[in-house]
């Protein structure tokens, strides 16, 4: 289990790419499919364990990078939580919670009921308090069951699905595209570095993981000191104010 899912890369990529076709030996008239993609990804060519193998790569980059101030990897948080408004059982496999939320597709959610607990990948949203998952629930949750959403602090999940995507689509464009240059996995990865350097100038918090470093060199410190009693700064000294 990553940062992002591969629910999330298919929302990314999906739309992203287009179809080709070349002339095949035979004549200019058969052409036979080069990048194979529409709506949704094709897995002959993109299988699943390529999408989370890349989605470790981009993961392992982010925890490199963060790891001078917060310590890695990240720890998930519960955000949302809710019960279960009527029974899961095999008339009613969808869940609905007694309160909405700003639900999304590749949200993960946690089953309990105090004895057994599952955990899921939301797959559709039908309304702000009913959705479906993408495996099958196997218990029988009771009324009253806890529904607790858990994700990465923002924007965790946005800088890994979109790193990931970015090296996806470069790889298969490269492969079938001159120049072998991809513009919008560019696009998404500068989008997924402003967002790292957001984080790491302090700008954005993460917040409920563990910082680490010293404090004089930790720049996401608000307070300040002023000089020791009796001292003087000179007047041609710049102040941090």
């Amino acid at each position: 289990m990553g940062y992002s899912t591969i629910t999330d890369i298919q929302n990314i990529m999906a739309q992203a790419l287009t179809s080709a076709t070349s002339s095949t030996a035979e004549g200019l008239s058969s052409t036979f499919s080069l990048l194979n993609v529409g709506n949704v990804l094709d897995k002959n060519l993109t299988t699943f364990d390529i999408i989370d193998s890349y989605i470790q790569i981009a993961d392992s980059e982010i925890d490199a990078e963060l790891s001078l101030l917060y310590e890695t990897p990240m720890r998930e948080l519960a955000n949302f939580e809710g019960t279960l408004f009527s029974a899961i059982d095999e008339y009613n496999p969808y869940i609905v919670v007694n309160k909405t939320s700003p639900l999304t597709p590749g949200d993960i959610v946690i089953l309990k009921d105090g004895v057994t607990e599952e955990r899921h990948e939301i797959e559709e949203v039908i309304d702000a308090s009913m959705f479906s998952t993408v495996n099958n629930i196997d218990y029988n949750f009771p009324v009253d069951s806890r529904v607790i959403r858990v994700s990465y602090p923002h924007p965790i999940k946005f800088i890994s699905s979109r790193r990931a995507a970015a090296n996806i689509y470069d790889k298969y464009f490269s492969s079938e595209s001159s120049p072998n240059i991809s513009t919008f996995g560019n696009q998404l990865r500068e989008i997924a570095i402003n967002h790292i350097n957001s984080v790491l100038n302090g700008t954005i918090i993460l917040h409920g993981q563990h910082r680490i470093g010293r404090r004089f060199y930790n720049p996401t410190l608000t307070d300040q000191y002023a000089a020791p009693s009796g001292g003087t700064i000179s007047d041609t000294r710049k102040q941090v104010k």
